[in-house]
């Protein structure tokens, strides 16, 4: 599918306490703001956040398995966390096509995730290469 400016998808993952260890253990990110209730009580937030990479991963599944599709070339992100996800927060991500290059097949997105309470957690940009047809 040729991708134009104006296409959307988008992709809901609600975020289990085993999302966030598996992601740790994967990452090699075991901040203790991630994985310990009690030091993460001491912080501005209160109790455990996701990883925000975590978040930004559902914009990943977007792009290699929506819009483009299967085949897609990351070539860069751009984020900006802007609110903390808890475990047990539902988010949606969004991308969308802002500009594409036909001759390079190079497409950037705009790329949001928000909370299922409307609250902007991710913003930015995605740069890729689209799949051949």
């Amino acid at each position: 599918m040729p991708v134009t400016i104006g296409q959307r998808a988008r992709r809901s993952k609600t975020i289990s306490g085993e999302d966030v260890r598996a992601f740790a253990a994967l990452s090699g990110d075991t901040n203790p703001v991630h994985l310990d209730e009690t030091y993460a009580a001491s912080t501005p937030f209160g109790r455990p956040i996701a990883h925000g990479m975590l978040s930004v991963s559902v914009i990943s599944a977007i792009l290699g398995n929506d819009l483009p599709g299967e085949g897609t070339i990351y070539l860069g992100q751009d984020v900006k966390f802007k609110a903390p996800v808890y475990i047990g927060d539902t988010v949606t991500a969004e991308v969308e096509c802002i500009a594409y290059r036909e001759d390079k097949r190079i497409a950037t997105f705009k790329t949001t995730v928000h909370k299922d309470d409307g609250t902007l957690v991710i913003e930015g940009q995605a740069v890729v290469i689209a799949p051949a047809e």
